[in-house]
């Protein structure tokens, strides 16, 4: 029981970062330094932290990249 309730947690955590590493291609920058992306993301969690007004723009931005992909 325990070791099916493992193999579907590591199943999950595998489809999550597979499906995070479709945005960084989605977002245009499969190519960029791993360096730079962490450091960007990083960046963008602290920034989010205190600015609910740029939480706001950037999910639109991406609602609009999401819609665009539905056509």
């Amino acid at each position: 029981m325990q070791r099916a309730r493992n193999s579907q947690a590591r199943k999950k955590d595998t489809r999550d970062k597979i499906e995070l590493g479709g945005l960084i291609v989605k977002a245009g920058l499969r190519y960029e330094k791993r360096a730079l992306l962490l450091g960007a993301l990083i960046d963008l969690n602290r920034r989010l932290g205190i600015d609910d007004g740029e939480r706001a723009r950037l999910t639109a931005i991406g609602n609009e990249a999401f819609r665009h992909d539905s056509k």
